[in-house]
């Protein structure tokens, strides 16, 4: 069409090549997010096993989450959308961006790739390093690596001098731990989900989610040691033990929970694209095929209003069969009134 326009109009046509969208297979997929959840818990949980030689300090592992996961993503964030955090896939799903189909799939991939992640940080720990951190055993400096509350948060190891002069070390409670937890998580995924959609003017969509995992890593570090990320919370689970079991389950359901909360304000204040089931006629019969049309509210009635329903005439169809039976009676010579029209 646009090259009959421009012939007709003296203008040279010019072929415009389409790139064609790649469909990436389960495995493929899987195995991208195996690969960038341990690639973002290797930064982590690798930083904070030695950060001891930093003093500490919050801001190395902030630094090596977030810049390691625009790397992950900028990698392999085409195969599989670039989650690496079952919160994350969560909300995916709740919002209509993923299928609920690789929910499961993608957060035993998650799984797999952080704990095989702290597997090779947990074999690397040299003997010799656990005497200058205090820590006993493998377990016990890996234990400095789960997330925790009370007695377990950083902020109640940072204080734990004032104990030893009479006072008590300043602790957050479950309840605490479980609203930062909600609240940096549903900031972190409402970024991602606001960045990655199709009507964000965000060009540099990795940049924006890694700063942002750095800055909610640092806000809640004091607090839980900064979770967002339940396959995170696991890996240093499996190899630190004792006491992080009994508090994994806050980090499973807070992430969850805050992911699935940014998931209802993006569906709520954001446009979704609604679907709509339509018959497409072939040779061999009728199969359904679905149609992804641009509104700005999942709406039936505005797709509906596309096209006519089912067994119904639109009001120009019903004009046309009118006019076209007028002219039959006219174009019909000899024909008495009540007679009917020959074969």
């Amino acid at each position: 069409m646009s090259q009959d326009l421009a012939a007709s109009r003296g203008t040279p046509a010019v072929a415009v090549e389409e790139t064609p969208t790649v469909e990436h297979g389960l495995f493929p997929r899987l195995a991208a997010e195996a690969f960038g959840t341990f690639v973002l818990v290797l930064g982590i949980v690798g930083t904070a096993t030695f950060n001891a030689v930093n003093g500490g300090q919050i801001l190395p592992v902030a630094l090596a989450g977030g810049i390691l996961v625009m790397g992950a993503i900028a990698a392999v964030g085409g195969v599989s959308g670039g989650h690496f955090n079952p919160a994350v896939t969560f909300g995916m799903a709740l919002a209509g961006r993923t299928p609920w189909r690789d929910l499961v799939p993608y957060w035993l991939s998650q799984i797999v790739g952080g704990t095989a992640a702290a597997a090779v940080m947990f074999s690397i720990i040299p003997e010799s390093f656990l005497p200058l951190t205090g820590s006993q055993t493998k377990a016990e400096l890996f234990q400095g690596t789960a997330n925790g509350f009370g007695s377990h948060s950083p902020l109640a190891g940072l204080t734990a001098q004032a104990a030893q002069q009479g006072g008590s070390p300043a602790e957050f409670t479950m309840w605490a731990a479980l609203l930062v937890e909600v609240i940096v998580t549903a900031i972190f995924v409402g970024v991602i989900l606001g960045v990655t959609s199709k009507r964000s003017a965000v060009t540099y969509a990795p940049v924006v989610i890694g700063l942002t995992l750095g800055a909610m890593l640092i806000v809640a570090w004091p607090v839980t040691n900064a979770s967002l990320n339940p396959a995170r919370s696991f890996a240093s689970a499996v190899f630190g033990g004792g006491w992080t079991w009994g508090q994994l389950w806050l980090f499973v359901v807070a992430p969850l929970l805050g992911g699935a909360l940014a998931a209802l304000f993006y569906r709520a204040f954001a446009p979704v694209p609604a679907v709509e089931q339509v018959a497409v006629g072939s040779a061999a019969g009728d199969t359904l095929g679905d149609r992804y049309p641009e509104h700005d509210v999942v709406d039936d009635g505005a797709v509906a209003a596309d096209e006519p329903a089912a067994g119904t005439t639109s009001a120009d169809e019903a004009g046309a069969d009118k006019a076209g039976d007028d002219r039959g009676d006219e174009d019909a010579p000899g024909r008495t009134e009540g007679e009917s029209p020959k074969a």
